[in-house]
């Protein structure tokens, strides 16, 4: 498994699945490997998946691509595995590497990255490209929602594999940590997400001061690349006591018990597949508050309350302010969603037999290796 931070997961989705889809296949047999960088523990083996350690550029645009590279000149030195996954299409450079060395790879293509705001115009115009040529190179893609795999679908013409992160299922936590925090149980709503503004942390708290609720707003997250946009979040949260900003929480007991507490928990992800925070969110039965986008219907089932404005997001606050009735049942509902579709040995099982027909030759290279964009000509 190549193109993440690796493991132990403390960051996103990428590393999680690792962590989860890893684990369990080393359970069922198999032998995982996993590449990783910045990693505060060094210990080459990781819930029996093993583990390489290799550095990485301390620059937002290289950091990804040049640990990639390394990893993948590692990979092809060794005894070659029987498959590779290759996250993120920015790594798709490194895909034509791996496949002259005879190893089938699969590249999990991510949200449409290129629309992200924290990438100037040629990060996102080379985001763009890498998308094209992930296609063009890889084994098999794949896609995390079903959004996506439409995308790739009426884009380029080329079938995906459709394969969902899983909701980790949380059936409690201490309440210590947040009565640390002075909240309590059942009575605050929670935010957690980089600060970016496709993930619309702002409108959320633009939205809550407008509002007449009581419940605090707890805001988990940050981000190191856009110092001008988290002003712009702590000039909205100035002087309103009921606007807790926490900055990053690392603490994943801490994390979950969060989660677990919150009345509700508010999304505001636009850009992306199924998310992991809306993952752990429904995993925890939390009724959520999300933006109004396909990737987040999708995943919810239409079982939340959806905003597009400040403004919509002030009127659930204000109507959930005196509720008592929906959002039990709203929480009851996600969890036993997450529960029926968004199982982690479900996902394994789709990485291995993914994994063992990209072994045996299957591919959509002779397909997608001369794919365009809709719209372009060969």
């Amino acid at each position: 498994m190549i193109g993440t931070r690796g493991v132990p997961a403390a960051y996103g989705g990428f590393e999680t699945a690792v962590e989860e889809v890893g684990r369990r296949l080393v359970e069922r047999g198999h032998a995982v490997t996993v590449y990783t960088r910045g990693s505060d523990q060094r210990e080459r083996e990781y819930l029996g998946m093993r583990v390489v350690h290799l550095p990485a550029l301390r620059q937002k645009q290289l950091e990804t691509l040049s640990h990639t590279g390394l990893s993948a000149l590692h990979a092809i030195t060794r005894k070659a595995p029987d498959a590779a996954f290759v996250f993120n299409a920015a790594n798709s450079p490194f895909v034509p590497l791996l496949r002259g060395r005879g190893i089938p790879v699969a590249l999990h293509m991510d949200g449409l990255e290129w629309k992200r705001s924290k990438w100037g115009a040629r990060g996102r115009a080379y985001y763009r490209w890498a998308e094209e040529f992930g296609v063009r190179s890889a084994d098999a893609l794949i896609a995390d929602a079903p959004g996506i795999a439409d995308y790739y679908t009426e884009e380029f013409g080329v079938p995906t594999e459709l394969i969902r992160y899983g909701a980790p299922i949380l059936e409690g936590a201490p309440v210590d940590g947040i009565r640390a925090l002075d909240l309590n149980p059942g009575a605050y709503h929670l935010v957690v997400a980089r600060f970016e503004p496709e993930n619309h942390v702002l409108e959320i708290v633009e939205g809550y001061r407008a509002s007449r609720a009581t419940a605090p707003l707890v805001v988990v997250g940050s981000a190191p690349y856009a110092a001008e946009y988290t002003q712009r979040i702590r000039a909205a949260a100035d002087g309103d006591p009921r606007i807790r900003l926490l900055g990053g929480v690392f603490d994943q007991d801490l994390l979950d018990a969060l989660y677990v507490h919150a009345r509700t928990y508010v999304h505001g992800h636009s850009v992306g597949g199924t998310n992991p925070s809306l993952l752990r969110a429904m995993g925890a039965g939390t009724a959520v508050i999300a933006w109004d986008v396909n990737f987040n219907r999708e995943t919810l089932g239409e079982l939340g309350w959806f905003f597009e404005s400040a403004s919509e997001a002030e009127r659930h606050f204000t109507s959930l302010e005196d509720d008592s009735t929906q959002v039990p049942v709203l929480s009851a509902a996600v969890r036993a969603r997450a529960e029926e579709f968004f199982r982690w040995d479900d996902v394994a099982t789709a990485y291995e037999k993914l994994a063992a027909r990209i072994a045996s030759g299957n591919s959509v290279h002779p397909v997608a290796r001369r794919a365009r964009r809709a719209g372009t000509t060969a």
